[in-house]
């Protein structure tokens, strides 16, 4: 994995210079530097960072590959996009989102309530409002308020009750105005196409949402017999996230287009767009063999175009316009996490720590001098003999016949051979090799949550970039385990041999050492949960100015003990009262002790969760 697989994932949006990663952008500040920044004003634990400029690369990249794709076929339907906001909600992002895509007449998608008022505040009149997933009256009313106001929204039918609560609001708003207003009407469509990977269930007969070509014709016949034809202007389908071959997508592409023609042929002409929804996915992996995209944005896009032009040429109507959701690659590469590391728990397994007696029990006597004769030519053999008197020495100690300190021994001896002889072999490709170095990992106990800043790590295994912020101009060797800091052994990125990652043996003592974790801008914040009562960390916007130099505004602290307790419905002044009777009413403390203490642990509850680095405790 040369360069952490920079090369794979990085999209050219970092870069390695001389020993740190760097944002190749401006003036090309490394994330080391601008971490040092923020935490010289006082923010410790783990910081999300945020970059606008990444934002708008994916815009631009999105709608200038639609242009090109339809100058090169000459297609005559218009390209337009939304964002879902299920992707990320959070307000740093979905500000910095609506001011860079300006120009590009670029909305949002709702699924909820609360998602719809942000939308419906948020998008500028004129630019597309999609709402999709299950809906109630007030929903479907607040969606008509939405075409009132001016928006142009439209409602993606997902059920025939639905289109009657739309007939029913229609009504209820309609019935006694000057003007009646109607948001466009999308249906979305149970495709027999299904996705693959995890969201193929996205698609398919057995999909959650959609309607089969049985209540298509039902909600047809249903809008025309209430006047609501003319509102129906969209298609839409969905085969899943993270869309990892284009294949599906293709067969899904013909299969909506011809029930696009259809209802064209039956008179709705109306009907202008269809809506491919999400999917476009995005490339996570650090290693070449586990590459989880098989297509570029390029061939995605022109395989849109070509295909809709291909159907409308042979059934003979007009190409639609096509509507993208695409929010994990617009969102995904934004933010960074970055955590300090603050212990090693391996490293216990150096000639140091060994506690070799007078007379040794002879597996230990012979364990020894198989580490100080190890070689090359030697190195396999011994390995084996090795792996061989741990199991024996192990059954010993169960039986009583050696003791801890020769079994402690036994750990570090076996654990050096192994690691010296990976070393002397590691020009040979041999999957024992590779297996056996789970055996010697180092764990690095790094101060964040998975539970909270990667989610879907812990419930998809989906893998995230990790990449040392410097000493990247030395190559690492530790096989590597990355534990966080909840108590939860689920909180753990093991290592693995199929795709091995490699960190630094450090000094935590010494120096600080962090790690950066990429592609977490999509999903990951919305779906972070508290475990442990961690909660969202410290958030930083960096900006460039226009001579290249960077500036860390827009920060929000991670929530401190106190609101993180009032979140879950603690009355957080009971909290207060008792802490403070329970020191002032305490014998074991004279007053002076009683005021100090209680000054501590005020300044304790003002912080949050994450814990303090070694550095940071000693200042």
């Amino acid at each position: 994995m040369k360069h952490f697989g920079i090369d794979i994932w990085g999209d050219n949006n970092f870069i390695i210079k001389k020993d740190t990663i760097n944002v190749n952008y401006g003036k090309q500040p490394s994330l080391l530097e601008i971490t040092n920044n923020i935490r010289e004003r006082g923010y410790k634990g783990p910081i999300l960072l945020r970059f606008p400029h990444l934002i708008k690369k994916q815009i631009d990249t999105l709608f200038q590959t639609f242009k090109n794709a339809k100058k090169e076929f000459d297609y005559k339907g218009d390209f337009h996009a939304v964002f879902p906001l299920k992707v990320n909600q959070f307000p740093n992002f979905i500000h910095e989102l609506m001011d860079v895509t300006k120009g590009y007449n670029y909305g949002l998608e709702a699924g909820s309530k609360a998602e719809l008022i942000i939308a419906m505040s948020l998008t500028p009149i004129g630019a597309p409002i999609t709402v999709n997933g299950f809906k109630d009256k007030e929903m479907i009313a607040l969606c008509f308020i939405a075409a009132k106001m001016g928006h142009n929204i439209t409602i993606t039918i997902e059920g025939i009750t639905e289109l009657e609560t739309i007939i029913q609001v229609d009504k209820e708003l309609n019935s006694n105005v000057k003007k009646r207003v109607v948001p466009k009407i999308g249906v979305r469509i149970r495709l027999h196409s299904s996705g693959i990977g995890i969201w193929a269930k996205s698609g398919g007969y057995s999909s959650k949402f959609g309607l089969t070509s049985t209540e298509l014709i039902e909600a047809y016949e249903m809008l025309k017999e209430y006047s609501l034809l003319d509102s129906l202007w969209m298609i839409h389908f969905h085969i899943g996230s993270q869309m990892g071959d284009i294949a599906p997508l293709k067969k899904a592409l013909r299969e909506a287009g011809n029930i696009y023609a259809e209802l064209k042929k039956r008179g709705v002409e109306s009907l202008r767009a269809i809506n491919i929804g999400g999917g476009l996915a995005v490339e996570y992996s650090q290693h070449k063999h586990t590459q989880e995209r098989n297509y570029s944005i390029k061939e995605f896009s022109n395989d849109v175009i070509y295909l809709m032009q291909e159907i409308s040429k042979s059934k003979n109507v007009p190409e639609p316009d096509i509507f993208t959701e695409s929010g994990r690659f617009i969102a995904a590469s934004h933010s960074v996490i970055i955590a300090p590391v603050l212990e090693l728990f391996s490293q216990e397994y150096n000639e140091k720590s060994l506690r070799l007696k007078e007379k040794n029990p002879p597996l230990v006597q012979e364990l020894y001098d198989l580490f100080n004769s190890l070689k090359k030519t030697n190195a396999r053999e011994y390995m084996h003999d090795a792996l061989d008197h741990m199991e024996s020495l192990l059954t010993l100690f169960d039986l009583g016949y050696i003791d801890l300190e020769d079994r402690s021994n036994t750990e570090i001896l076996v654990n050096l051979i192994i690691k010296k002889s990976i070393q002397l072999l590691k020009d040979e490709d041999a999957n024992e090799l590779r297996r056996l170095q789970d055996r010697i990992q180092e764990k690095y106990l790094v101060n964040f949550s998975v539970f909270q800043s990667l989610p879907d790590f812990w419930g998809l295994s989906q893998n995230f970039p990790i990449v040392p912020l410097n000493k990247l101009d030395i190559k690492p060797t530790n096989p590597a385990s990355i534990w966080d800091i909840t108590c939860d052994s689920d909180g753990e990125i093991g290592f693995k041999p199929k795709t091995p990652f490699y960190l630094h043996d450090i000094d935590v003592e010494e120096e600080e050492y962090f790690l950066a974790f990429f592609l977490t801008g999509a999903y990951q914040e919305v779906l972070g949960m508290k475990h442990n009562l961690f909660t969202h960390p410290t958030e930083a916007v960096i900006r460039f100015d226009k001579n290249g130099n960077y500036e860390a505004d827009g920060i929000i602290e991670a929530q401190n003990l106190m609101d993180i307790l009032d979140d879950l419905d603690y009355d957080t002044s009971i909290i207060d009262k008792s802490l403070k009777n329970k020191i002032e009413e305490s014998s074991n403390l004279t007053n002076d002790e009683k005021r100090e203490l209680l000054g501590t642990l005020y300044l304790y509850l003002s912080e949050n969760s994450y814990l303090k680095t070694i550095q940071a405790l000693q200042k």
